[in-house]
């Protein structure tokens, strides 16, 4: 179990440097912003993030 929840904190880790290598600290407040919607299940702050990230894609 703790090699399951030591993999997934590396692909955590690794998804948020490539958003933020790629997009910059506005990808990462983005990606933040969608995480806290949907772990404090906030539909206000999970759209904001989306519409960040979906900005930053359509560039």
């Amino acid at each position: 179990m703790p090699l399951l929840a030591l993999l997934a904190a590396v692909a955590a880790i690794s998804f948020e440097e490539l958003i933020e290598f790629h997009f910059g600290v506005v990808g990462v407040v983005g990606l933040l912003l969608v995480t806290i919607g949907v772990k404090a299940k906030n539909l206000t702050c999970g759209c904001i993030g989306a519409v960040v990230l979906a900005m930053l894609l359509a560039q």
